[in-house]
């Protein structure tokens, strides 16, 4: 029998995958409906079904990328891994940025429905708690896009919602004026790339940063447009934000619609586009919900507390 194996980088990583007394392994077993077999520091499985060979693999790249960024919970990656794992054409569930640390998966099965929406819709409204990965995985996917030359230029953008301090006040030209309000963007985009190469990018115009305000009377044609914070856009705003939009464009907006920071009475530009835009099916749409925050159990709990607020 031929079989296919992946040399596991060592032992310890390897009692991670496994599980006490091989649970997780099992699991694995069940999901795959053949047996796993281990070696030393190596995996098998039977190498005759193609498709076995590209979800065990595309199951063991996940879970050691998951180790290798610091989850040692390996119970919780398993169960993580195993339910976002799907049935066929697995390129269209992770992410691979030119030059990044690593590769991006999906870590709820609605991320994975996000980022084959990323792909597929030239515009996707995306609405979801602080921690879903609604902005993390919309930078990635742009990055994808810019850096396999798919796209010319990444323009990254959101409303200014004042709060106690006015832009205008702040020191600096346009551009410096705008990093605090973009700083989660420019995180998002140091967690995948080197900041060297972030800086690159931002300096050679490929990334360009830009006002909400200075969007009007702009065609945006050949590039990738991520507005951020979308749920502090008005009705107004957000009409004039999507008929921008020019050939060979995508757009993807994200927002958290429970934390609106606009004046009282004040309908929110995502909520209503959401709302408006549900029939057509060109564009996408995607809510998260508490059980989609990855970004820590601490920060579930939180949500789901707000969201069963009576």
């Amino acid at each position: 029998m031929d079989s296919y194996t992946i040399v596991v980088p060592d032992a310890g990583v390897l009692s991670c995958v496994c599980g006490t007394n091989d649970s997780n392994l099992k699991l694995i077993e069940e999901h795959l409906g053949v047996p796993v077999f281990t070696r030393g520091n190596e995996l098998s499985v039977d190498g005759e079904n193609p498709a076995i060979r590209e979800k065990f693999r595309f199951i063991i790249d996940r879970i050691l990328d998951e180790i290798k960024d610091g989850d040692e919970d390996g119970a919780d990656i398993i169960t993580s891994v195993l339910n976002t794992c799907p049935c066929k054409n697995l390129a269209k569930y992770s992410i691979i940025v030119p030059g990044s640390f690593r590769k991006i998966y999906p870590r709820t099965e609605n991320q994975a429905q996000y980022i084959e929406m990323l792909r597929r819709c030239d515009v996707v409204l995306c609405a979801g708690p602080s921690g879903s990965g609604k902005t993390f995985l919309a930078v990635a996917e742009a990055l994808r896009l810019l850096l396999s030359h798919n796209a010319t230029k990444l323009i990254l953008t959101r409303p200014v919602v004042e709060a106690g301090e006015s832009l205008g006040y702040l020191p600096g030209d346009l551009e410096q004026k705008l990093n605090p309000y973009l700083r989660p963007l420019y995180d998002a985009m140091e967690s995948i790339l080197p900041r060297e190469t972030v800086k690159r990018l931002l300096e050679s115009g490929a990334i360009e940063t830009a006002s909400l305000a200075y969007m009007r009377g702009r065609t945006l044609s050949r590039c990738i447009v991520i507005l951020d914070e979308a749920q502090n856009t008005t009705r107004e705003q957000m009409k004039m934000f999507l008929t921008r939009i020019g050939e060979n464009s995508k757009i993807f907006i994200t927002g958290d619609i429970t934390q609106i920071d606009l004046p009282r009475n004040t309908d929110s530009g995502l909520a209503h586009a959401i709302r408006l835009l549900s029939p057509i099916d060109e564009i996408g749409k995607m809510t998260f919900a508490a059980e989609d925050v990855v970004r820590s159990s601490l920060v579930k709990r939180i949500v789901k507390a707000y969201e069963y607020e009576k």
